[in-house]
């Protein structure tokens, strides 16, 4: 709730979370059933366009899924938030959402889902007939911030299939877990779903790291319910057991209070144990705690100064300099100005790549913007822009389009920075296609365990689609079979803002774009490292 501030004003507010469901969805593929994902957009009244805020999980084969992933939003009573609903048959790993197969969308506004018990919305716009709906549950959550760690393990767990009837000699499970809290209405709402445990009916299953909140809100003697299903590629799991148990005496820990017999509901046939082998109840720290106390952020700038954006002198150049901003110049303004603040010295580094630099004409991939390497800080965004101004009249734009060597430049410096007390920027304004894919890749990949998050704003009509695959979203970067250890990298094309008609709007909603995954990145790197606060040891 917010603070009470008396002869001041503040708007009505409520962090609400929306549990989302499909049913009686278009089967789009043929020899398996459709494999859905829902993407969640908001529009308000300060927006002209829809805006998109999330993306579920893609469930494989199921007309009727039941998302995990859980939709965040800020409610505010006195404005009309709109919100769609888009529901796709997933065929590819890319981003893009026209590589998917369209099964439909609806509208509503948050606050017909706040006084809604439950909402079910019909899909319109399928390609043959209108089928299926979305199911919108949504609940308001309390301001608490802790996290629980569990680890199951089954012991015993028998099928109830025909396989397991005629042939119990080979009768293993593919077993896995999903978690329910009990709504308000009485309602079991699925929070988490484990992995599958390949043939065994003695499975460990990694541990459930959850917000406490999204488990049972701040009541410990709310029911949470656990069922375990052997897992079907057809998607009709078959049910091994349930049972019930609550935060409180999931407290107690490992031990004969948390050895759980799994139950078939209806038959009351105890199909084998789940046993809790571990819990860890964890404060955690907001985006805020951090900043507030102590930890700063340092933003590094890099220009892309290849010669596909065009002759500078040239009025339909990308670096073209007139009275109007060109794009690199509102990309600056628009995020800068909003990191500067987080930033105590306001003092910037800025980098630029593939051209040709004074005085002797070499093509570098990592100079400094003010070309001065005793003293290549500049004084402020302003300073960032004059700079770039200099720049434009004293370099031959050049190329190719190499990322790995700013990436790297920046990365030195979070190296030597792990303890919390920095986190560090790289905002990379480009014009086109990566030509060192496979090394920035690796680039990031190293990055990705450093204080370090990577924004890339994409200028100009470029087809982007590679750099999709650097946004860590919706599939881990990986090169040669190494993963990144969290997704460090946000993507974002500035075309999406230009047919925005008021230049304030459109520089508010790609500064919004921008930073979105910012706090969560550096919440992220703070877990992994298990660094505390300053001082809130």
């Amino acid at each position: 709730m917010a603070v009470f501030k008396p002869g001041s004003s503040t708007e009505p507010t409520s962090e609400i979370e929306l549990t989302l469901s499909c049913r009686n969805l278009l089967d789009c593929d043929v020899f398996s059933k459709s494999d859905p994902m829902c993407v969640v957009f908001m529009k308000t009244p300060e927006t002209t366009k829809w805006v998109e805020i999330c993306r579920t999980e893609c469930i494989n084969n199921s007309l009727n899924p039941n998302f995990v992933t859980k939709v965040h939003v800020l409610y505010r009573f006195e404005v009309q938030q709109l919100i769609k609903f888009e529901v796709y048959d997933v065929d590819s790993n890319l981003h893009d959402l026209k590589f998917q197969d369209f099964l439909g969308s609806c509208e509503t506004t948050l606050g017909h889902i706040v006084s809604s018990v439950t909402l079910n919305l019909a899909l319109k716009g399928v390609k043959t007939n209108n089928k299926g709906q979305v199911i919108v549950k949504a609940e308001e959550l309390p301001a608490c911030h802790d996290e629980v760690t569990l680890q199951f393990n089954g012991k015993d767990l028998e099928r109830s299939d025909w396989v397991a009837k005629f042939f119990t000699w080979i009768a293993k499970a593919y077993p896995f877990l999903e978690l329910f809290k009990v709504g308000e209405d009485g309602q079991y709402q699925l929070v988490y779903r484990t992995e599958v445990v390949n043939w065994t009916n003695n499975p460990s299953w990694k541990p459930i790291t959850l917000p406490v909140r999204s488990l049972c809100g701040t009541d410990f003697d709310r029911d949470i319910k656990v069922v375990c299903y052997h897992f079907k590629y057809n998607g009709n799991h078959s049910l091994i057991g349930e049972f019930h148990v609550t935060m409180n005496q999931l407290k107690k820990g490992p031990g004969p209070e948390n050895d759980h017999k799994c139950v078939k509901p209806k038959s009351s046939k105890i199909c084998g144990s789940i046993r809790l082998n571990h819990f860890d109840l964890k404060k955690t720290f907001t985006f805020l705690d951090y900043i507030m106390n102590g930890t700063q952020i340092n933003c590094t700038v890099a220009i892309d100064f290849t010669a596909s954006n065009g002759d500078p002198k040239d009025h339909n150049s990308l670096h073209y300099l007139s009275n109007r901003p060109n794009q690199y110049e509102q990309a600056l303004l628009a995020v800068g100005d909003i990191i500067q603040d987080y930033d105590s010295d306001k003092v910037f580094p800025a980098l630029g790549f593939g051209a040709r630099i004074p005085p002797h004409g070499e093509v570098s991939h990592e100079f400094f913007l003010n070309l001065q390497a005793s003293d290549p800080y500049c004084a402020g965004i302003e300073g960032v822009i004059n700079a770039y101004h200099h720049c434009i009249r004293s370099v031959q734009l050049f190329g190719p389009t190499n990322f790995s060597p700013v990436i790297n430049h920046v990365a030195k410096f979070a190296q030597a920075y792990q303890d919390g007390t920095q986190y560090f920027i790289l905002l990379i304004i480009t014009d086109g296609v990566i030509t060192d894919m496979f090394h920035t890749k690796q680039a990031i990949i190293k990055a990705s365990t450093l204080p370090l998050s990577i924004i890339i704003v994409g200028v100009g009509n470029a087809d982007f689609q590679s750099m999709e695959e650097l946004d860590g979203d919706t599939v881990k970067l990986e090169v040669n079979g190494v993963c990144a250890a969290r997704d460090i990298v946000q993507f974002v094309p500035f075309k999406n803002f230009q047919q925005i008609e008021n230049p304030m709007n459109a520089k508010s909603y790609l500064a919004r774009e921008v930073l979105a995954e910012i706090p969560a990145q550096l919440v992220g790197y703070m877990k992994s490292r298990n660094i505390i606060p300053e001082n809130l040891h």
